[in-house]
């Protein structure tokens, strides 16, 4: 993986996308144009090795982090309880 076009801001962003229970790794692809593998890569480089070892164990199998195991019932990508999000900035309500 090599995204020299990534700021320190998207790579927040990515990093705090994929920690998010109800973020699939397909929403950050369409954001940010990374894959599921080139995510990993990202959080393997930016994490100290116990958070990622602790991320991947988290993420490994969980119905939320992959549309194509998601319940069709779940047509969002976060919370509703969250705040929206637009352009990385959260709007007041």
């Amino acid at each position: 993986m090599s995204h020299p076009e990534l700021s320190p801001e998207y790579i927040d962003r990515i990093i705090q996308m994929a920690w998010e229970d109800r973020t699939p790794f397909e929403a950050i692809e369409m954001q940010f144009g990374l894959v599921e593998q080139d995510v990993i890569l990202l959080m393997r480089r930016q994490l100290r090795r116990s958070s990622f070892e602790r991320w991947r164990k988290r993420v490994s199998g969980r119905r939320t982090k992959h549309l194509a195991l998601r319940d069709e019932a779940v047509t969002r990508f976060r919370c509703s309880r969250q705040r929206a999000i637009s352009s990385n900035k959260i709007a007041k309500r």
